[in-house]
């Protein structure tokens, strides 16, 4: 295991070549430094190919079995003691299923691993109570039935969701194509007068580099998935990160 004072993270995400720019650039100066290995969580048998062309609700039940706790433990099988802390990284497998699971999610990483445990989810839970914001606007890619999932999991932590937009993409490798105008787009759409801050939660899309234009396109600070996660990766092994041009979670 490595040292505390640079930490091994472990990101579960589902494929063995995913793409994890994002998370790259910005773990590349935040403080303290660290390092981060992807950990393959293989779609479901026969699945990957048929996303596209799947219903909502096909969708929904798939992307729920990737987030299967049994799933993850697979996944996790011989890491023990490789890393100080493990994120379930795939955004809407960590709010497809109830809390209760979500919270199954997180002690079968735990036991699993052997090590702190966090989720994208859990990092949006967390970040909007650090924030301390009451209300919300949500920027989402999804279909509308997997959004409605988000705000559930978001409303558990006291806050209101004032506004949300629903993009409808319908799998990962679309969302790696988005160019930034069209992110900047979606967020600015999801803007409200009463959000203290705008939601975006997906770990496929690019937005590291767009922090001040996505801020300067709501009016408010925006949270991404990429920004939520680290944060909550550091915070699960009780350090506060640094890092310039990453929003308010990086002050330190």
């Amino acid at each position: 295991m490595t040292n505390a004072a640079s930490p091994n993270f472990g990101l579960l995400f589902p494929t063995a070549n995913a793409d994890v720019r994002d998370f790259a650039d910005l773990l590349g100066r935040v403080t303290p430094s660290s390092t981060l290995q992807v950990v393959e969580l293989p779609w479901p048998a026969g699945t990957q190919s048929a996303l596209g062309s799947m219903s909502d609700r096909e969708l929904a039940d798939t992307v729920a079995g990737l987030g299967r706790p049994a799933a993850l433990a697979d996944a996790l099988s011989g890491s023990a003691e490789r890393f100080e802390a493990v994120a379930l990284a795939v955004t809407s497998a960590s709010f497809m299923l109830s809390p209760n699971d979500h919270r199954r999610q997180l002690t079968t990483i735990e036991s699993t691993a052997r090590c702190a445990a966090t989720s994208t989810m859990r990092g949006f839970q967390e970040a909007v109570a650090h924030l301390g914001a009451t209300a919300v606007s949500v920027a989402s890619v999804y279909p509308p039935l997997f959004t409605d999932r988000f705000i559930e999991h978001i409303a558990r932590s006291g806050t209101t969701v004032s506004h949300r937009v629903d993009a409808n993409a319908r799998t990962d490798r679309d969302l790696t194509e988005w160019g930034d105008a069209r992110i900047i787009d979606l967020v600015g759409r999801s803007a409200h007068p009463e959000a203290e801050a705008v939601l975006l939660p997906e770990t496929a899309l690019h937005t590291d580099h767009l922090t001040s234009a996505l801020a300067e396109a709501a009016g408010v600070p925006v949270l991404t998935a990429t920004q939520v996660t680290v944060w909550s990766l550091f915070r699960a092994v009780g350090r506060a990160p640094r890092a310039d041009h990453a929003g308010p979670l990086f002050l330190g």
